[in-house]
């Protein structure tokens, strides 16, 4: 990759995009990773003088960046997205995301590239979306994940030469509401009822659980992925009206281990804990499937919850 030979960058829309050379793009690419798939408003402002860029113009110059993150064994196809989201502050940030695979499992359990943004968007306590850049067009799957949010019908999509509304990808589109939920990810119903779990369980567990997204089914839960070396790494259950978009905590979990540029081996995990809702338990099964395609990890932990 070599840098454009304009004198300024033009917007990807009109005309050549900004590329980052091959020395910038892998120092931003260990620069995401070390702050596991996020660059800070600091950090964008910062990128934008050095180059000369608009927000957006860097925005989609991450885009390759964000594709090098892709763990995707069976396709071959790396795909990245960019959520742009505002904290309590107001202040942007962009939450990273690629696709991950498991291979020898069904191609359902894939996580996709805009789920994979959307979810650290969301564990990293993003308010609001803005934008979400992707490298390639949006499946219709993702477009329907995306068609929970509470932003949905303000938010741009951007693709490299393309800009749309939500709206004009999913028209006549099945949401929420159609299923009695006044609700939506990033604005879920409130509630103040309390967990409890027994005593061996993280207690930052049980706080992710308690902030999972479960309007259809009430099975508030998370998974907890323990490292030798590098700490934790948190995922919720986030559920979608069409159902099938859902996205299983686990899943949630790993796609943020490899956004930090870890992998799921015996040499970097220490432990994996599923933490349920008793009573409305429905992610066992896809938890084991999706550890099957790994060799030698521990054993599953799981734990319940129940209200007090």
């Amino acid at each position: 990759m070599t840098l454009s030979t304009s004198s300024s960058p033009i917007n990807s829309i009109t005309g050549h995009a900004f590329v980052f050379d091959e020395h910038a793009r892998n120092a931003l690419f260990n620069q995401v990773k070390s702050q596991h798939g996020k660059l800070t408003a600091t950090d964008i402002n910062h990128l934008c003088h050095k180059h000369s860029l608009t927000q957006e113009q860097l925005l989609r110059a991450c885009l390759p960046v964000a594709s090098l993150l892709a763990v995707a064994p069976i396709s071959q196809f790396l795909v990245g997205a960019i959520v742009v989201g505002l904290d309590k502050d107001q202040h942007a940030h962009f939450y990273f995301g690629a696709n991950v695979e498991f291979a020898h499992q069904p191609l359902s359990l894939v996580v996709h590239a805009e789920q994979s943004a959307i979810n650290n968007a969301w564990l990293n306590g993003a308010k609001t979306i803005i934008q979400i850049a992707i490298s390639d067009a949006p499946c219709g799957y993702c477009r329907q994940f995306m068609n929970e949010l509470a932003d949905a019908d303000t938010f741009d999509i951007l693709l490299p030469t393309q800009q749309f509304k939500l709206a004009e990808l999913l028209p006549a589109a099945f949401g929420p509401k159609d299923l009695g939920n006044q609700y939506s990810l990033f604005n879920p119903a409130p509630h103040s009822a309390q967990f409890v779990a027994s005593a061996d369980v993280c207690p930052s567990l049980v706080a992710q659980a308690r902030h999972a997204y479960v309007p259809y089914t009430g099975n508030f839960s998370a998974v907890k992925i323990t490292t030798f070396e590098h700490g934790s790494f948190y995922g919720r259950y986030a559920e979608n009206a069409a159902y099938s978009p859902s996205l299983a905590p686990l899943q949630s979990a790993i796609s943020q281990l490899h956004l930090a540029g870890l992998r799921m081996d015996n040499s970097c995990i220490e432990k994996v804990e599923l933490l349920q809702t008793e009573g409305a338990e429905n992610q066992l099964q896809v938890t084991q499937a999706v550890l099957a395609s790994y060799a030698n990890l521990p054993a599953l932990e799981t734990y319940g919850l129940r209200f007090k």
